[in-house]
């Protein structure tokens, strides 16, 4: 193994985790206001998972990071970092990423938040990848994305609740052979957009009261159409930069895999770019959005469906909320996965959520695009 910041870092184990309970297309259109058809058609989403009441995002994250470290072949306690991306933390403070260490029983790692919303994941990633190449006494972290987007997402709203969900997926990252793992990241933000994605109350800005619970502050409010035109021109800038840097032709990579804001528009895109459809990535019609998860989950499950090898270039492009973008090539290393695969007939409904109360649903004959 080379020293310090000569060594190759890469992922050496993915684990996922979707909570059990599932809302349905059918579920979601009544309070929403639309048909399960829209939903389908407009989106390409054919369900959601929901974490039950008293199940938070660090639930989530600890089970994803358990099951990565089993993939592995370490236990949590062997993790010299810990580092967590989201939007829907436990608490505004401390860390999630601490509470993920107490649960997990990661005792020895550092644990940290990073947050750039959708894009989080690739961020975090940065960050560990970053912090092992420059201390070689560092071995192993642990970067995991979660959101329990249903505790903040109004069922009225037919912008947001068809798309957004819950859940976790994490890597470990360490020590490759020289010329896997990461090849570098670019990373950018522009913050004049944050008003497109935000949570407008709970925060200093807005802290929460009764007003905010009355006008439904502490929910998730998004344009639509402004967020479409973001991913629309984003993603391909992202592919063409990749692909410039590293001097290299679309058909050399082997997978894309990208966020999953809406599967319809997420393919769209990919046919306009040119990306062959078996080369691109989609999770999001089984998970919906799930922010800064999406990413991971669908690496995980692409290598968990055998679909990435030893070798495989993936070319990584994430976007969200800030606004956020990045990207990175990555050389497969044959790292395992363990990721989530439920049943659909042995999934349990969840129970329908009351919408807020002062946002009530009314049927549109001409119902504005999901972005």
């Amino acid at each position: 193994m080379s020293a310090g910041g000569d060594r190759s870092i890469g992922i050496l184990g993915m684990g996922t985790h979707l909570p059990p309970l599932v809302r349905t297309n059918e579920q979601v259109a009544r309070a929403a206001g639309v048909t399960a058809d829209w939903i389908r058609e407009r989106t390409g989403v054919l369900r959601r998972h929901t974490a039950p009441p008293g199940q938070a995002a660090s639930d989530l994250a600890a089970e994803a990071v358990r099951a990565a470290c089993d993939a592995a072949g370490i236990a949590p306690a062997e993790l010299d970092l810990l580092v967590c991306a989201g939007s829907t933390p436990d608490e505004l403070g401390p860390a999630t990423a601490c509470r993920v260490q107490a649960r997990t029983g990661a005792t020895r790692a550092c644990a940290l938040d990073v947050g750039a919303a959708c894009s989080g994941w690739l961020f975090a990633a940065r960050v560990a990848h970053d912090w092992l190449r420059g201390d070689p006494g560092s071995g192993y972290a642990a970067v995991v994305g979660v959101e329990a987007y249903s505790k903040f997402v109004d069922p009225a709203d037919r912008g947001t609740a068809v798309l957004f969900a819950d859940g976790a997926a994490a890597a470990i990252l360490g020590p490759v052979p020289p010329g896997g793992g990461f090849h570098g990241f670019r990373l950018g933000s522009d913050g004049t957009g944050a008003h497109h994605v935000l949570i407008p109350a709970g925060g200093s800005r807005r802290p929460a009261d009764a007003t905010s619970l009355a006008d439904g502050g502490h929910r998730i409010h998004m344009d639509g159409r402004a967020v479409r035109d973001f991913i629309t021109e984003v993603f391909p800038a992202l592919v063409e930069d990749e692909l410039t840097r590293h001097h290299l032709m679309l058909d050399q990579i082997d997978a894309v895999v990208a966020h999953q804001p809406n599967p319809v528009l997420l393919r769209r895109l990919g046919e306009k770019i040119g990306i062959p459809p078996d080369r691109l990535v989609v999770t999001g019609d089984r998970t919906g959005n799930i922010g800064a998860a999406s990413a991971p989950f669908a690496l995980a499950t692409a290598a968990a469906e055998g679909r990435l090898r030893t070798g495989s270039l993936i070319l990584l492009c994430v976007f969200g909320a800030g606004l956020t973008w990045g990207s990175s090539l990555l050389t497969w290393t044959g790292a395992p996965s363990h990721a989530d695969r439920p049943d659909p007939l042995t999934l349990t409904p969840a129970p329908d959520l009351a919408p807020g109360p002062d946002r009530t649903p009314q049927p549109d004959p001409n119902p504005r695009s999901a972005p």
